[in-house]
């Protein structure tokens, strides 16, 4: 049983609407049963691909995001982002992006910002009477930035898959970020003035109003500031930061006094189901690897790439192309572990850096989860706003534009993402 059959029955499996962990297990168990392996061997390699420290971060990380969400966290994340640009022309779109980004420095997942802040945003820019297809697309746009500034769990998971240093990885994701924010805030700008976009506040903050949206908001802003520094002074590594955002979100949630023990045991349920789901596609993504790598499948597409060209632009070229297909069907965790063995070989011997290229893979994929058909953004916020996919989709279109080019800066400007890592850890 070949590489490609192996790959070709995952795929068989997919179209047939299987879960994805279902999908990649099952080959692995036939090619085992074929070559003779006891199936012991499977549940072995399962069973270590998960005894990462690393790893360890995403349940905590998945813990906090719903503790943010559901304590008054998010609510006042907004807040404070209406402070800062509040008053622009469209401002509340540029709130929303704003938002993103801090919220972003807490959660480390695009879903999450969906589902925290998602509602909040487009609640708000309904009541200014922006079309409901216009705030879901630009909410959808800037959740992408939510796996690329740290902590990033994306970012976390590919370090395993890749055997290189989270930390790195999670700093390569500050500057990548920043970029992606400025340029949607030009292209909400543009838009704004073009469709006459309200402001997001009229006049000016009194000091009242200014002190007392600070007041509520700056034990929440302490967190993504806390985080950071704690990682750029090399106290706390990624899963110790999960670790501190969990407990801080508690703490916050007790003095808020928003959560219910209800609405905690919510949280914890909910976080033990996606944890599940991460950890077993997880799993069942390494098995599926490892048959490929006994096949020698990484081997044979290195040389194969390397064959038609050396050149690292065009491996990047060829790399983007890949993962902006695989990001419109897989969904971000079994894409990094099947695709990352695969494709990292190639571009490193060409002498491409694998910390730039986790961080181009990660936005690929990040973009992949608001194009069709399986954006998995746009079908969390179809429900939010009432309005079919199809709709949201057609009206997301010209931010993956403003994406794209963002992906090329990302892709052929390396130092975009490695300059402070190198600067930090003096390498």
């Amino acid at each position: 049983m070949s590489g490609g059959m192996i790959i070709l029955l995952f795929l068989v499996l997919i179209a047939t609407g299987l879960p994805i962990a279902v999908s990649m297990g099952v080959p692995a168990a036939i090619y085992l049963l074929v070559q003779g392996i006891p199936i012991s061997v499977m549940i072995q390699r399962m069973v270590a691909s998960l005894n990462s420290f690393p790893l360890l971060a995403v349940p905590l990380f998945i813990l906090a995001a719903g503790l943010m969400n559901n304590s008054g966290i998010t609510s006042r994340l907004f807040e404070f982002a209406k402070l800062l640009v509040g008053r622009l022309k469209g401002g509340l779109a540029q709130v929303n992006i704003v938002a993103s980004l801090i919220f972003a420095g807490i959660s480390g997942a695009a879903l999450a910002d969906v589902g925290g802040l998602g509602n909040i945003e487009i609640d708000a820019m309904t009541e200014q009477n922006y079309p409901k297809d216009a705030s879901a697309a630009i909410t959808a746009a800037s959740a992408v930035v939510g796996p690329i500034f740290p902590p990033s769990i994306p970012l976390i998971i590919y370090g395993a898959a890749a055997e290189t240093s989270s930390m790195r990885l999670l700093m390569a994701g500050v500057f990548p970020a920043l970029i992606i924010v400025a340029l949607l805030m030009m292209q909400v700008s543009y838009f704004a003035h073009k469709r006459n976009y309200p402001r997001g506040v009229e006049g000016k903050f009194s000091r009242k109003e200014v002190l007392h949206t600070i007041r509520r908001g700056l034990p929440s802003m302490l967190m993504p500031v806390m985080l950071m520094g704690g990682m750029l002074s090399g106290y706390f590594s990624p899963t110790e930061v999960a670790a501190i955002t969990v407990t801080y979100a508690l703490i916050l949630s007790a003095i808020y006094k928003e959560l219910s023990w209800k609405e905690f045991l919510k949280v914890c349920r909910e976080t033990l189901r996606s944890t599940a789901s991460v950890l077993f596609i997880v799993a069942s993504a390494a098995i599926f690897a490892w048959t490929l790598t006994v096949e020698q499948l990484p081997q044979q597409v290195s040389a194969l790439l390397l064959n038609i060209t050396e050149n690292p632009a065009v491996l990047l070229m060829l790399a983007n192309i890949v993962l902006l297909i695989a990001g419109m069907f897989l969904e971000t965790t079994a894409a990094l572990m099947v695709l990352t063995p695969i494709l990292l070989p190639p571009l490193m011997a060409a002498g491409v850096d694998p910390v730039h290229f986790g961080v181009v893979m990660v936005f690929n994929l990040m973009i992949g989860m608001i194009t069709p058909p399986v954006g998995m953004s746009v079908y969390m916020l179809s429900p939010v706003v009432k309005l079919p996919v199809g709709k949201i989709f057609r009206a997301v279109t010209p931010y993956l534009v403003t994406l794209a080019i963002s992906l090329v800066i990302l892709t052929y400007i390396p130092q975009v993402s490695l300059w402070l890592p190198n600067l930090l850890f003096n390498n």
